[in-house]
């Protein structure tokens, strides 16, 4: 990482936030792209978009007092939101965990509140913006983010720089059709990775093995009721050997490498990151055979063992990080840690 030193001294700190469907989290960063405190909060998304709103500012209040400094010290709030995101007018559209969320204006709206310069990501971005500046991507010029949650998202970084596309609307990977009158995704087509590889497709496979009397430790390892399963709760079955669990992590595992071989063959990426809490959870051990997928399925042999592909090295701390990162560069001189 490089610094600064005038730019340390005109903007010191900025602020990283990461919106989820259940939880807030908020990061003080620092001009060498260090984590200074932090505070996390709940959604509370069944509350409403003004309730939300208030909870952000709260959060990122808190996470300046945990930080012992002046709210003077801080020039700009960066935010990773879910769902469609026109970044220029901050505004957040329909985001599938949040309801309510017709057309918010976030970035006005948190700005106004907490009276600092707003800027909205979609949440997959800044977390590979901060995968690629600090994380698993750090050195190199072609990037490709893969975050497998609740859906499956996408960051592309290609010659150094995000790209949004011209609708703002890259990186939808996630409902690239890998097969044709699969299951029905929640965005209305069929057989889409999301659909086949999510946490919300393995939970969907495990729930129908479960109905159909597979042998399972799944009722053992939560208690009645507990829905949907926790990546923990995933884990634990997985390396206790369990049968359907097994089958359905590698069937998820298996497109999940196709959706990376088609990522390389279209983009040719130095590295493609892999995060989410599942793979956050397990690492290499559920990367590695994502990866074999992968590289049977390259169009060019030659050199695939170059192509990298990894886990997430930053966790959490991916989305604070890359809007803090964004959040810096629109605000402040243009140049962040990380620059050449």
């Amino acid at each position: 990482m490089t610094g600064n030193s005038s730019q340390q001294a005109t903007c010191p700190y900025v602020i990283g936030m990461d919106l989820g469907g259940t939880k807030i989290l908020a990061a003080v960063v620092d001009g060498d792209g260090h984590i200074v405190a932090e505070a996390k909060n709940t959604t509370r998304a069944d509350k409403g978009p003004d309730m939300v709103i208030k909870r952000l500012a709260r959060t990122a209040r808190e996470a300046v007092k945990n930080a012992g400094l002046p709210w003077d010290d801080i020039a700009a709030v960066g935010v990773g939101a879910p769902g469609p995101i026109d970044p220029e007018a901050g505004m957040v559209y329909t985001p599938p965990n949040l309801p309510g969320w017709e057309q918010v204006a976030l970035g006005p709206l948190l700005s106004e509140s907490l009276g600092l310069p707003v800027y909205v990501q979609n949440d997959v971005n800044p977390g590979t913006l901060g995968e690629y500046t600090f994380g698993a991507g750090r050195g190199a010029r072609d990037m490709v983010g893969v975050f497998v949650g609740t859906g499956i998202g996408g960051g592309l970084i290609l010659d150094g720089k995000l790209r949004a596309g011209a609708r703002s609307a890259a990186g939808e990977i996630g409902h690239m059709i890998l097969m044709a009158g699969g299951p029905v995704c929640g965005c209305g087509q069929r057989g889409c990775a999301e659909a086949l590889a999510s946490r919300t497709a393995i939970e969907r496979d495990i729930e129908i093995g479960l109905s159909a009397g597979r042998e399972s430790l799944i009722p053992k390892l939560t208690k009645q009721g507990k829905r949907p399963l926790t990546s923990s709760v995933l884990t634990a079955a997985l390396r206790k050997g369990d049968p359907l669990v097994t089958e359905v992590m590698e069937r998820a595992q298996w497109y999940l490498g196709l959706l990376t071989a088609s990522i390389v063959n279209i983009l040719d990426p130095e590295v493609v990151v892999l995060g989410g809490g599942v793979v956050e959870s397990l690492g290499h051990e559920f990367v590695e055979p994502i990866a074999t997928t992968a590289r049977q399925h390259f169009i060019l042999k030659s050199g695939a063992s170059d192509v990298r592909i990894v886990p997430s090295a930053l966790g959490d701390h991916a989305g604070v990080l890359g809007a803090a990162v964004h959040a810096r560069k629109k605000a402040c001189t243009g140049r962040v840690p990380g620059d050449e």
